[in-house]
């Protein structure tokens, strides 16, 4: 298929935030003939010796940090594009990904582009509506691969502004809401519960695209892919059109996946079920994760929570103190039972969320939330967890949710063999198959060369 200016595999590889999708990966499957996807998102940059350098912030304002975090960004994303292009040897494509909410999003993009030039040939972005990417990435001559998860959002998107640079449209990527890993693209019009069969919502985008003049230009299927012939009837149907299909969970478990041993092994024993769609990202999207004791901990934080007035209300005329200097609250009679008791279990401290409702949680894990809040370096252009914003006045205007978390720090801490149960840990539904594949059978992991010829027959 013929993909960002040349003939290649229609396997791509779905791009991983957060040094998880690096230039060797990336390289590694374009050299096997496909698209090959390093993240820009807080990528990794070295040392003389290849020794990673953490990601350090000594700044003593969150702006001062979101500086230090573009600068981080741009640097990165170089060197993992020249890592994947040097690796690639001169085979397939190499594509970056982005995420529009991250922070600093179009400073890193138009920085990296800027770095590697002649080395990227397609970006690839989702998580939010990138209405300015195909202007930037037509100022650099690449190719665009807009994420979305319905026809509806590619309308808007084309409408808006990419139909202004139609010749740099590479492609547009249908990410499954449902099935796909990290963060999901669902609606307040759709069930996160009840899941949507892809092929009538894919039908709906090529519809849309034809309207378009997009008739010939590739959908790329994203979430839930894993073995070919369960897509056949995909393959050269006329009322989809040219579909290339993408690969974000399975390269995980390659050879050349920077990712620790002990996550490799992880995904070798998921069970079905375990990967958990959630809401608790400070992103306020929807996402995908492996439930472990990290997400354990944020259920059972969020249930302990409990609606509150600072005046007697109806119902709610239980006095009830809170904080050192004993704020007076008022819940409901039985909720100031439950109260009691979550104290008495060990939850003495109180933290109010921006929904009017207090989290009880213990003193030490207070002290972290806070401590992150603290820390933030503004690494999404809008963070409910901490309340940054990287427009004036530089918060939400909302309080900080102590029911979400800090995602750079636990996904940088998971990226860099941080313990696979107390980190954040994004993975597609279809991860279980990992372990029903006879393809690993004994645990084994391949090259990224050899997943994309077993790919490629169909099973």
């Amino acid at each position: 298929m013929r993909v960002s200016g040349a003939d290649v595999l229609p396997l791509v590889e779905g791009g991983k935030g957060v040094a998880v999708s690096n230039g060797q990966s990336a390289g590694a499957w374009a050299r096997a003939g496909g698209v090959g996807t390093f993240s820009a998102v807080n990528a990794d940059t070295y040392e003389a010796d290849g020794t990673i350098i953490r990601q350090v912030y000594r700044g003593k304002t969150r702006r001062e940090r979101h500086d230090e975090l573009i600068a981080y960004g741009i640097e990165g994303g170089i060197t993992q594009a020249r890592i994947a292009h040097e690796t690639a040897s001169g085979h397939g494509r190499i594509h970056m990904n982005v995420l529009w909410e991250m922070g600093g999003c179009e400073p890193i993009l138009e920085g990296v582009l800027k770095g590697a030039k002649g080395l990227i040939h397609g970006v690839t972005c989702g998580a939010g509506m990138p209405y300015r990417l195909a202007e930037i990435a037509a100022g650099h001559g690449v190719y665009t691969y807009p994420i979305v998860s319905s026809a509806r959002a590619f309308r808007a998107l084309w409408k808006r502004s990419f139909h202004k640079f139609p010749q740099t449209l590479g492609g547009v990527v249908y990410e499954d809401p449902w099935l796909a890993g990290g963060h999901n693209g669902l609606s307040t019009a759709e069930n996160p519960r009840q899941p949507e069969p892809p092929y009538a919502r894919v039908k709906a985008l090529r519809d849309v695209m034809v309207e378009f003049g997009l008739g010939a230009t590739p959908i790329i299927m994203a979430g839930g892919v894993w073995w070919l012939e369960e897509w056949s009837d995909w393959i050269d149907n006329p009322e989809l059109g040219p579909i290339a299909f993408q690969f974000g969970t399975r390269p995980l478990l390659t050879q050349e996946s920077p990712i620790s041993t002990q996550w490799k092994q992880r995904l070798l024993a998921i069970e079905e079920g375990d990967v958990y769609l959630n809401q608790f990202s400070p992103t306020g999207f929807y996402s995908s994760g492996v439930r472990n004791a990290f997400l354990n901990e944020l259920i059972e934080r969020s249930l302990r929570q409990l609606a509150y007035t600072t005046e007697p209300v109806g119902d709610h005329c239980a006095e009830f103190l809170t904080g050192v200097r004993g704020r007076k609250l008022f819940l409901t009679m039985a909720d100031r039972e439950k109260a009691k008791i979550w104290i008495e279990m060990g939850y003495t401290e109180t933290l109010r969320s921006p929904d009017s409702t207090l989290v009880f949680v213990t003193p030490s894990k207070a002290r972290e939330i806070r401590q992150d809040q603290i820390d933030c370096m503004g690494c999404l252009s809008a963070c409910r967890f901490s309340n940054w914003s990287q427009h004036e006045p530089f918060n939400t205007g909302k309080k900080a949710d102590p029911r979400s978390f800090c995602i750079q720090k636990s996904l940088q801490e998971i990226a860099h063999g941080g313990n696979v149960e107390h980190h954040l840990m994004f993975a597609g539904h279809n991860a279980y198959r990992f372990g029903k594949d006879p393809f690993y059978r004994d645990g084994f992991i391949p090259t990224v060369a050899e997943l994309v010829d077993r790919i490629q027959t169909g099973k």
